[in-house]
């Protein structure tokens, strides 16, 4: 009997919208045919299709705002972000780099186009991940990881070309840099045309997979790019096959079988933490970040 993973959906990007003037995004879930607990502990997913920005001064992006109850995973493809937030952290990230922002108990932050690619514009490609926290860990200390590329763990392919690049979790032998409060698995496949990888998640792991460029069979069905690949939760082996150059953001982890209340930018357990919250932003309590 086979043990591969069922794909339950291949997703075409939705419309795009602005979060704010810097990130045109394709918004997977929470929404249409995943709901808010479908991909647990990952709540959402806004993903930046490739999007040429033209030469600015002004620094496009988005301003001051809050959060409370989970974290904010930022993968930069292409072009550079940056970020800063009332704890006082503050980092750049550019193609290949992460910035893994746990807002936990709640702070205030902004991001945006770094300056120096503001300037001359260029090619814009990244994804946004919101992971949830379990209740015990929603009011734990915020903090921010900087993940360069360079720190990440890389499982190199039998061609000699093709790669795992390790953000989150382990595979084979190997764990990526990233500290994480539940157990999650978050890599990028870097397959050069014909390259084969295999994948092994529990069945009881949430499990999607991103193609960001190129096109792929992915346990038998053809995948193309900026499609999300839905797992069911059977079996547990993937296999991706390259048809070409082929880059895949793959996300597993266990669920969070918690209550979930979700409102703008915070995401508790019930609807008196979201009113909580919500009055300790108008009170100072997240600090203080200048716009």
């Amino acid at each position: 009997m086979s043990n591969r993973k069922t794909i339950e959906a291949i997703i075409a990007p939705p419309p795009p919208h602005m979060v704010g003037d810097g990130f045109r995004v394709h918004g997977f879930f929470p929404g249409g045919k995943i709901d808010k607990k479908r991909m647990s502990p990952f709540f959402l997913m806004d993903y930046g299709a490739k999007v040429d920005f033209p030469p600015s001064d002004k620094l496009r992006g988005v301003g001051v705002h809050p959060h409370r109850g989970f974290e904010t995973v930022t993968i930069a493809y292409h072009g550079r972000i940056a970020h800063h937030d009332s704890a006082g952290n503050s980092g750049v990230i550019g193609e290949g780099d992460v910035q893994w922002m746990t807002a936990a108990s709640g702070l205030l932050h902004k991001e945006y186009h770094e300056e120096s690619y503001s300037k001359t514009g260029g090619l814009f490609q990244m994804v946004q991940l919101w992971v949830n926290l379990p209740a015990k860990y929603k009011m734990t200390t915020p903090k921010y990881q900087e993940i360069s590329n360079d720190k990440m763990s890389r499982y190199n392919l039998e061609d000699g070309k093709s790669y795992i690049e390790l953000i989150a979790g382990e595979y084979k032998d190997l764990k990526g840099p990233a500290s994480t409060f539940t157990p999650v698995h978050v890599y990028n496949a870097r397959l050069k045309k014909g390259a084969s990888a295999d994948f092994r998640f529990p069945a009881s792991y949430n499990t999607g997979m991103l193609v960001l460029e190129g096109t792929a069979l992915i346990n038998g069905s053809l995948a193309d790019t900026d499609h999300f690949i839905l797992f069911k939760n059977d079996g547990e082996e993937i296999s991706i096959q390259a048809n070409e150059d082929t880059i895949v953001l793959i996300l597993s982890g266990e669920p969070i079988n918690e209550p979930i209340a979700q409102y703008g930018p915070f995401l508790m357990n019930t609807w008196e933490e979201l009113e909580q919250a919500i009055s300790d932003v108008s009170a100072g309590k997240f600090g203080v970040l200048e716009d």
